[in-house]
């Protein structure tokens, strides 16, 4: 049965969600994450901690595209860091950089791939008290940890859902951040976000290391 939220439960600012939520289902996430980042704009992160709900609108991520994606992690084949990233779609692959920020892709594609998509800036819906932009901030707001490695975003601890929101009016794709040491890669337009959201983190040309 899928999950579903009662809006009536939380008191929401603008990105409140509207009518009835449900957790996406796997074949969602069965397909080339070039295909499934920009579908995610709009849907709700959502994170069961003990304390409540953490809930947040996604307005950008960025898609990796495997193997031969020269800014993919797996590029360097099968690790123990990427083991996730080549496992079933639909699982969670998180990562710490710097030894102290944590990032969460959602992966995609049939098993095998190594593909996924870096979700990295949220609206606030219901227990953040601002804007989660950049992929450290939204995990730490969040808190997604190194703990949910691997968990199933089909589950009901961490989930991503759809709401009856209209889906975003205008999408904007552009390079990735950060993966200057990329090459030609480093300038695909394999980040999406929702043009004009405030929350939207910091524009490309500035350096981060993904």
């Amino acid at each position: 049965m899928p999950a579903t939220i009662n809006p009536g439960k939380f008191s929401l600012p603008a990105d409140a969600i509207q009518g009835e939520c449900r957790r996406l289902d796997r074949a969602f996430y069965d397909r080339p994450a070039i295909t499934v980042a920009p579908d995610l704009l709009g849907r709700l992160l959502i994170h069961a901690t003990p304390e409540g709900p953490r809930i947040g609108r996604i307005v950008e991520v960025e898609a990796y595209l495997g193997p031969t994606d020269l800014a993919a992690h797996t590029s360097r084949g099968r690790t123990a860091r990427t083991r996730a990233m080549f496992g079933p779609p639909g699982h969670a692959y998180v990562y710490l950089i710097y030894g102290m920020y944590h990032c969460i892709n959602a992966v995609t594609g049939p098993e095998g791939s190594g593909t996924a998509v870096l979700l990295r800036a949220l609206a606030p819906v219901s227990g953040l008290d601002k804007a989660a932009n950049g992929p450290g901030r939204l995990c730490k707001a969040m808190d997604i940890t190194l703990d949910h490695y691997g968990i199933d975003l089909c589950s009901d601890t961490l989930w991503i859902a759809e709401d009856e929101s209209p889906r975003p009016a205008s999408i904007v794709a552009s390079p990735r951040i950060g993966v200057d040491y990329a090459g030609e890669w480093a300038d695909k337009p394999l980040r999406f976000h929702v043009d004009g959201h405030p929350a939207v983190s910091r524009r490309p040309g500035k350096k981060r290391t993904r």
